[in-house]
């Protein structure tokens, strides 16, 4: 082998180690009072070979991340259909479950390497059939199709659509002692399932974000030495440079319609918030105060920005209404407040709290103006929220490592996701993929 084989050979190696790294696993901490009981019985496979995944194991993963349900271990099932005919009531009532899902997956002849997943959830109680559905998609996408009949089983017993079928961005950092640190920019699941490395540097990433119709991400990266931001298009990879000023180039944040992108730029000054057309790449200047503004982020109606600021002393959450340009202070509990991020509902707005020494998760309801923390550990950041609004995942330190770790708006649910090695933050969730 000469040595551009070796070099070629040994970096193919790094990176599928450093994507195995980026691995992250699931730790539940804390679930709802009373958990559904659900079985999801091992769907069944026609075709060549073995099935590409076991949609119900990663089906009975969602459900019970959920923290909502309380799946049936597969040991204690006394049956095992795949069809409606097949399904004795007796049975499932026996081990105390309150729900049932069954399924069929098989290979499309018609279209090669693609598959049809067919099935059915019913009431145990009440002996009936209360839902059906069927998924196609390629087999390679098999995870994906188990990820969205979880979203169906979740929306039709909570009322809440599920959020199982998106994905993750986050920053994992790989120390390397007397050198310099690995930082790679990686895509996953939304259980942190197949991590992709999008982007390796060693230098900083920062402040990934999708854009609203999640084929596309922008970050900021010190590749050049000096921050700047960057858009991705995640089906290519092709990435270009938006932005090179003196100073600061940071907080990218797409408006909902994905025409403009909210930014912090210090060329002029100090620290302020700046709009960038993306088809023109024009600039306009939203702030021209002497404090420091900074993490832009869009309401879902596309009429005003919350950001952070320091102009009344201590970082707050403030508004800037479009229109009229006025600036409206919303946060007042609490010495910190910062990292703002709009529920779609347009009400909840998740951000960092600090009270007393530590800084935590909190929700602000905007109608209410009432603060609800939603975590305890010391030192918690970057929240994203889920497209359907039900859960926040934020990057915190454990066992002296960072990971990123999950909890509900409500605060009834709570888990863990840290890498195999590491550390993790910086997450941003997706929102609804097509």
């Amino acid at each position: 082998m000469n040595r551009t084989h070796a070099v070629f050979a040994s970096l193919l190696l790094l990176v599928c180690s450093l994507a195995a790294r980026a691995e992250l696993v699931i730790e539940i901490t804390q679930g709802v009072d009373n958990p559904t009981p659900i079985a999801v019985v091992p769907f069944t496979w026609s075709g060549a070979g073995t099935a590409p995944e076991d949609l119900a194991g990663v089906i009975d993963g969602d459900l019970a991340r959920s923290g909502q349900f309380d799946p049936v271990g597969r040991a204690d099932m006394l049956g095992r259909p795949s069809k409606p005919d097949e399904v004795f009531y007796r049975d499932w009532r026996a081990i105390g479950s309150d729900y049932l899902l069954i399924g069929r997956a098989r290979a499309l002849p018609e279209v090669v390497g693609h598959i049809q997943v067919e099935y059915e959830l019913f009431d145990v109680n009440r002996q009936m059939m209360v839902y059906s559905g069927m998924v196609k998609g390629p087999a390679s996408e098999a995870r994906m199709i188990a990820h969205r009949v979880a979203d169906a089983v979740y929306e039709k017993l909570t009322g809440i659509p599920g959020a199982f079928a998106t994905r993750m961005l986050y920053v994992s950092v790989t120390r390397v002692p007397g050198g310099k640190d690995y930082f790679r920019l990686t895509l996953a699941d939304s259980d942190g399932a197949r991590p992709i490395v999008l982007l390796e540097s060693r230098e900083p990433v920062l402040a990934p974000t999708w854009s609203p119709d999640g084929k596309h991400i922008a970050y900021v990266s010190f590749e050049t030495t000096r921050p700047a931001i960057y858009r991705q298009e995640l089906a290519t990879g092709k990435r270009e440079q938006l932005t090179n000023f003196r100073g600061l180039n940071g907080a990218p944040a797409w408006s909902p319609d994905g025409n403009t992108m909210a930014m912090v730029l210090s060329k002029d000054g100090s620290p302020d918030i700046y709009l960038m057309d993306l088809a023109t790449r024009r600039l306009t200047r939203v702030t021209t105060h002497y404090a420091i503004d900074t993490e832009p982020t869009w309401m879902p109606d596309g009429r005003s920005l919350l950001f952070t600021s320091d102009r009344g002393g201590k970082p707050q959450i403030y508004r800037y209404d479009m229109r009229s340009r006025d600036v409206q202070r919303l946060t007042f509990e609490g010495s910190y407040n910062a990292r703002a991020r709009v529920a779609q509902n347009g009400r909840d707005v998740v951000l960092v709290h600090q009270k007393d020494s530590d800084f935590n998760i909190a929700v602000l309801d905007l109608e209410t103006g009432r603060m609800l923390p939603l975590t305890t550990t010391e030192l918690d950041e970057s929240p994203s929220i889920a497209p359907n609004g039900s859960m926040v995942l934020y990057a915190t330190k454990h066992a002296g490592r960072g990971i990123l770790a999950a909890v509900a708006v409500n605060g009834s649910v709570k888990f863990r996701l840290p890498a195999r090695e590491g550390d993790v933050r910086e997450p941003a969730w997706s929102p609804y993929m097509p």
